[in-house]
């Protein structure tokens, strides 16, 4: 017999740059709407998580990485 918990468990992924901020012309909305310049500006200054280079060409963000960015957000909005 097997027993599964209630708890939901996230499984881990690898977010690109317009699911993270958006794509008007191709109707993704982000999850931190803000522009490509105002997120690399965040990642320079340590705001924003890096990058991992997936390829040469490619890059992408760890869901860990988002998910504890939006938790931060969230609470420094709880705090205000």
């Amino acid at each position: 017999m097997e027993t599964t918990s209630n708890t939901e468990t996230k499984q881990f992924r690898y977010y690109r740059l317009p699911e993270i901020i958006g794509d008007r012309k191709k109707g993704i909305v982000g999850i931190i709407p803000i522009c490509k310049a105002a997120w690399y500006k965040g990642i320079k200054a340590g705001r924003y998580p890096k990058q991992v280079k997936l390829s040469e060409r490619t890059s992408a963000w760890r869901s860990t990485d988002i998910d504890a960015l939006i938790q931060r957000i969230n609470n420094q909005s709880q705090e205000a």
